[in-house]
């Protein structure tokens, strides 16, 4: 069947990209951070627009930004009266102006889009087990490696420099629920009780050994939350009793253990539920051993919500090799964290456009399609319409088989 061609519009597609964020919520956000909506030479709005074309375009340095939009005056101020930026403006405002207002508007427009739409945040991701009508958090936090001259800021492991992302991502709707933006120094632990502060009780959190420290997990537990991890290699425990083996034959053994060494003991004095089990990984069986404090949960269904967190690493994988998070626009912490955050903000919008068009294919599709048409002048659901793929449900597509882009970890 001959795809027809898409139906002409009078404004961008960058211009309906942009038009997602709600009219006026820069410059409100800008007010409460105290940065001036009346600079002459570059607005917020104007900062913001750049960031975000820069995110969709990939581009790769300061000049790139610069020289694409200045050669599109008209189409640029069409998109609420938003200017190009001279190289120095851009660097000076990604340098000075407060990084905070970036993640205030990211939950903003996340907010904005979840209230205007109820059904998009609700549903994206479909391998998550459906016996859990619970909201269930992966957390999880991956390295932005960064170059030279983020020594100072970002120094990690001799002489390399990084940035984190500590990630709290909802697995019903596949968006991030708390994010912190910050140097790679800081250990996994020490940013958890952060990452979990707004977990509400009855939800259910996931995460890796990485994060495993008594003294919160017990918190979680008088909080009324349900936590799921792996154990420690070196976790030294008493078994109080053993359920009888089940029917699941990767169940090796289901106890109720209590944590004997004296420190460990103080931090978590209450029973704690391990279970030891088979769990196929690239193909091949793995013993792994979980440990909870639901002692309800059938044990093969703790077994599929800890495989359930590894899609937080394709999350992550899939922002790291669409978005533009490898070549950065300034080289201090506030640059990189205006563009970390604006690369969420992108990833949301695209998101939101995939749930309007009922977007039936990979996310990176999606992406390359639109970076390809950013000056063109189409109706953009009337271009993801002659793809021909869409009117399916999304599938949140990934390929977390695949490596890294460069300059990741």
């Amino acid at each position: 069947m001959k795809h027809q061609k898409p139906t002409k519009s009078s404004i961008t597609i960058l211009n309906q990209v942009c038009k997602l964020i709600p009219q006026g919520l820069v410059d409100t956000i800008a007010q409460k951070h105290k940065i001036d909506n009346k600079s002459r030479t570059f607005t917020p709005w104007s900062h913001v627009a750049s960031l975000i074309y820069a995110q969709l375009a990939h581009s790769v340095g300061l000049n790139d930004v610069c020289d694409a939009l200045g050669n599109h005056p008209s189409a640029l101020y069409a998109i609420g009266g938003a200017t190009a930026p001279s190289k120095n403006g851009l660097s000076h405002a990604n340098r000075t102006r407060n990084a905070q207002m970036a993640e205030d508007l990211f939950w903003a427009t996340t907010n904005h889009l979840t209230a205007i739409c109820p059904g998009f945040g609700k549903k994206g991701f479909k391998a998550m087990p459906r016996r859990f009508k619970r909201a269930i958090h992966a957390v999880d936090s991956s390295t932005i490696k960064l170059v030279a001259n983020c020594m100072d800021w970002a120094k990690h492991r001799g002489r390399k420099a990084a940035a984190k992302l500590h990630l709290s991502l909802d697995l019903r709707s596949f968006l991030p629920k708390f994010a912190i933006v910050d140097t790679a120094a800081d250990s996994d632990p020490k940013r958890a009780r952060e990452i979990c502060a707004d977990i509400r009780e009855g939800e259910i959190v996931i995460f890796d050994k990485a994060y495993v420290d008594f003294l919160h997990l017990n918190d979680m537990n008088k909080r009324g939350i349900s936590w799921v991890t792996r154990a420690k290699d070196n976790m030294s425990y008493i078994a109080l009793s053993s359920r009888l083996k089940t029917s699941n034959e990767s169940i090796v053994s289901d106890q109720q253990i209590i944590l004997d060494q004296k420190n460990s003991n103080e931090k978590y004095p209450t029973p704690i539920r391990r279970i030891e089990a088979w769990v196929e990984v690239d193909g091949k069986p793995k013993l792994m051993v979980f440990i909870t404090n639901n002692f309800d949960w059938a044990p093969g269904s703790v077994g599929d919500l800890y495989k359930s967190r590894w899609q937080i690493e394709v999350f992550f994988k899939q922002i790291k090799q669409t978005l533009q998070l490898c070549d950065f626009l300034g080289h201090n912490a506030n640059a990189v964290r205006w563009q970390v955050w604006t690369a969420l903000l992108v990833y949301v919008l695209m998101r939101f456009l995939a749930h309007q068009s009922k977007w039936d294919h990979s996310f990176t599709r999606l992406f390359t399609l639109i970076r390809g048409v950013l000056w063109d002048k189409y109706c953009l659901d009337a271009l993801l319409e002659s793809c021909g793929i869409a009117g399916g449900d999304f599938r949140l597509l990934a390929a977390p088989d695949q490596l890294y882009l460069a300059g990741f970890a």
